[in-house]
């Protein structure tokens, strides 16, 4: 069907001012990252976005904004966008009200329920539910409702090693701690590129101008990547490591501090437990013994190990690359480890823990009150994969839909996700898909994955929401507040999301529409949280005219470190308040705050779990490999945010960004040249690409970026269609995974390459 015209769409958020033209500005927070950026949205006459500029008087950013922000508009007024809900009859799409929607949703889910039982339903949580108004507040109420199994998200791709080191080092698996990069004077990068990407799991704006801050001030950066990066281009020092091996080298680290005598717990050493089972853990772990693994010399490892343990005011941060490899709960952990041990844990210009103002639902779930996570209390149907934090790897949901027998999917519900391009193994997914009976998506685009739901029930635009972050601020720099109103009306009958939510989880439970009482639910859901902030849920219920969101974040404000709880401090802090300050409210920098943070049952942090350190001898076999062979990395870019932007054309024209990025002199043996094609294959398939000859590249290692193969025939994506790209994950084999977290390796992944043969 043909997309349908964007329509102009009436302004209900508050003007900021008028321009002597008549240009109204707005003020809005940017959903995309964890920058969360402050931006002014310009307005023509006919309510259509002229241009978006960084708010300069945002108390968070500060007038920073990177190119993807700036184009919030184009996502808005996208005519590929999905603004009805539609309903799939064979191969064609119609447009549907939202009451035949919801009977169509309705049919499939109580349908599968009766005929297979809830253990053949499912769903699939993407990316962005983290940065969403509504998904990150709600989704755990749909999945509370219909008591699915098991369900599967893009954080098995991402950073469930974090998760996994956090929850058993600290006691929670999203109280991840962060750089105060803003007051450090010597920053190791591994695995992460700012440049790129902002930071991730570092909520910072303009993160590259820090670096030059820290360099400006005599201090030292250091980024270990198998690719000098962007980010590399401005650091101090660029070291090439080979993909994979960054446990070791953080091994290496350990080793050294012990060794030389560096070891320094400082302030927290009474709050640290197992620092004599590290000892013993890294002791044949020498610079020597890893660095024809890491291909990083010992001297160098050894520099590293001094330097940082010397600074005044240092940190190492490790993100993604260190995540989605062989070894990522190793790397995960052993990042936090060496700043333990080196004195940069919970002080100024070490790494720190946030403080929300909102202190995020997650951060209630400590082992202290839960109990000790057990992981593997269950294994997949097919593949006999452990649950890890209630999760196996995504890769396995292909298999679980198309292998018949007990237990074999029948309905799956995905949430903001793109699995088709993001999970590993993705053909077998593609493959897979059309044999579901049952598929409802939420989502804006009829994309690579949505093609094959039966229905498919669009959430807002970015303009369309109110926004206010909560994750993010856990691993933020700093504290503040701030609030987006919405900032253009919705259509009359538009469903909000958090009631889409609501709605298909009760749905799975049998549940039908007549009897669906959606303002009942929500209360039962607000006082089911009173409980868990401290709150009597009689006494609060009556103080709201209203639900949604706006009434959780309200309760989370006003009973968080600078709320008025409610009257009983006069002064304090709630949404109003902030809703009142239009550039935000700004609570000042991070601060040690250990003992308030640590949620484990003693009240110290676990420095040598021992479900982590059962991995070293997986790590020491894989020492004495063969270190010939091409392995290939991911990479992200500026203008890409995974696979979401590529339909916003300012953000894909110009020079082609998905290549192969090849060392010269692996480019010279191979008989690879700049401009050609090159065949990449790996056990999971075969693809062809350009090829970019370039010396960022480390010998021996190819790159290519992730999120892109939208030549796939019947989405809605016309823009991408025409920049389609390869997919990267047709490489990634599905059972290769970090084996203590099951997250999905996609870097580190070995490869033959050769030059295409002409068709």
């Amino acid at each position: 069907m043909e997309a349908t015209v964007a329509a102009p769409t009436r302004v209900v958020g508050r003007q900021l001012r008028v321009e002597p033209d008549g240009t109204r500005v707005h003020l809005r927070q940017c959903p995309l990252c964890e920058c969360m950026c402050g931006m002014e949205i310009h307005l023509d006459p006919d309510d259509r976005v002229k241009v978006i500029r960084p708010d300069r008087d945002d108390v968070w950013s500060k007038g920073y904004i990177c190119p993807k922000g700036t184009t919030i508009g184009k996502l808005h007024e996208d005519p590929d966008r999905i603004r009805r809900p539609m309903i799939r009859e064979g191969e064609t799409w119609r447009e549907a009200t939202w009451e035949e929607a919801f009977a169509r949703c309705e049919e499939l889910l109580h349908g599968v329920r009766q005929r297979h039982g809830i253990e053949a339903m499912t769903a699939f949580i993407g990316n962005p539910a983290g940065h969403s108004f509504s998904i990150g507040r709600y989704g755990a109420l749909l999945m509370g409702q219909a008591g699915f199994p098991m369900i599967y998200s893009a954080g098995t791709v991402d950073q469930w090693p974090k998760n996994v080191s956090c929850v058993l080092m600290y006691g929670n698996m999203w109280k991840i701690p962060t750089v105060d990069i803003r007051r450090t004077d010597y920053w190791v990068i591994m695995g992460g590129n700012p440049q790129a990407s902002g930071g991730s799991l570092l909520s910072c704006p303009d993160v590259l101008g820090e670096i030059d801050a820290i360099r400006a001030r005599g201090g030292t950066v250091v980024v270990v990547d198998p690719r000098r990066t962007g980010t590399a281009d401005r650091a101090s020092e660029w070291l090439p490591i080979r993909p994979g091996t960054d446990a070791a080298f953080l091994l290496a680290l350990c080793h050294v501090v012990f060794a030389d005598g560096l070891l320094d717990l400082g302030r927290i050493a009474h709050l640290v437990d197992g620092v004599e089972d590290v000892r013993a853990a890294v002791a044949e772990f020498s610079p020597e013994a890893v660095e024809a693994f890491c291909q990083v010399p010992a001297e160098t490892i050894r520099r590293i190990a001094h330097d940082l343990a010397g600074a005044e005011r240092g940190a190492l941060y490790g993100r993604i690359g260190l995540c989605n490899q062989e070894f990522g709960t190793l790397a995960s952990w052993l990042v936090d480890v060496v700043n333990v041990l080196t004195g940069h844990f919970d002080v100024e210009g070490g790494m720190m823990f946030g403080k929300p103002v909102a202190e995020p639902l997650t951060w209630k779930t400590d082992t202290r009150v839960m109990g000790e996570p057990e992981f593997g209390r269950w294994r997949s149907r097919v593949r006999g994969a452990p649950e890890v934090l209630g999760q196996v790897p995504c890769s396995c949901l292909a298999e679980e839909i198309a292998t018949p027998g007990e237990g074999q999917l029948k309905a799956l519900i995905t949430i903001a996700g793109n699995p088709v391009i993001s999970a590993p193994d993705s053909a077998q997914l593609e493959e897979a898909l059309p044999l579901l009976e049952c598929m409802i998506s939420i989502d804006n685009y009829l994309n690579e994955t949505t093609r094959f739901a039966h229905v498919i029930l669009p959430g807002p635009s970015p303009l369309e929401s109110p926004h206010f972050d909560e994750l993010m601020w856990g691993w933020a720099v700093g504290s503040a507040a701030k609030w987006s109103d919405q900032l253009f009306a919705t259509d009359p009958d538009y469903v909000p999301e958090w009631e889409i939510l609501a709605r298909l989880g009760w749905y799975c439970t049998g549940g039908t529409t007549e009897a669906f009482d959606f303002a009942a639910l929500d209360d039962g859901w607000f006082s089911v949280l009173c409980q868990m902030y401290g709150r009597d849920p009689a006494e609060t219920l009556p103080l709201y005219d209203h639900g949604g969101p706006e009434r959780m974040i309200d309760l989370q404000v006003r009973m968080g470190p600078w709320g008025d709880r409610y009257g009983g401090v006069p002064d304090g802090l709630t949404l109003q308040k902030i809703k009142e300050a239009p550039h935000g409210i700004d609570l000042g920098p991070m601060v040690p705050r250990l003992e308030e943070v640590i949620g484990t049952p003693n009240g110290h942090i676990q420095l040598a779990p021992p479900y982590i350190l059962g991995d070293l001898p997986r790590l020491r076999a894989a020492l004495d490999r063969d270190p010939d062979g091409y392995v290939l990395v991911s990479r992200r870019h500026l203008r890409s945010k995974n696979s979401w932007m590529h339909n916003v054309k300012v953000l894909v024209k110009g020079k082609d960004r998905c290549t192969l990025l090849v060392h010269p002199d692996d480019a010279a043996q191979l008989g690879l040249v700049d401009g050609g094609r090159a065949r990449v294959s790996s056990e999971a398939g075969s693809i062809e690409v350009p090829v970019e000859v370039s010396d960022e590249m480390m010998r021996g290692v190819v790159s290519l970026p992730h999120g892109w193969g939208h030549d796939r025939p019947g989405t809605r994506l016309s823009v991408a269609r025409e920049h389609a790209g390869v997919n990267s994950n047709l490489l990634a084999p599905g059972h290769f995974v970090d084996e203590l977290s099951g997250n999905a390796a996609v870097n580190g992944i070995p490869v033959e390459v050769a030059p295409a043969v002409p068709a």
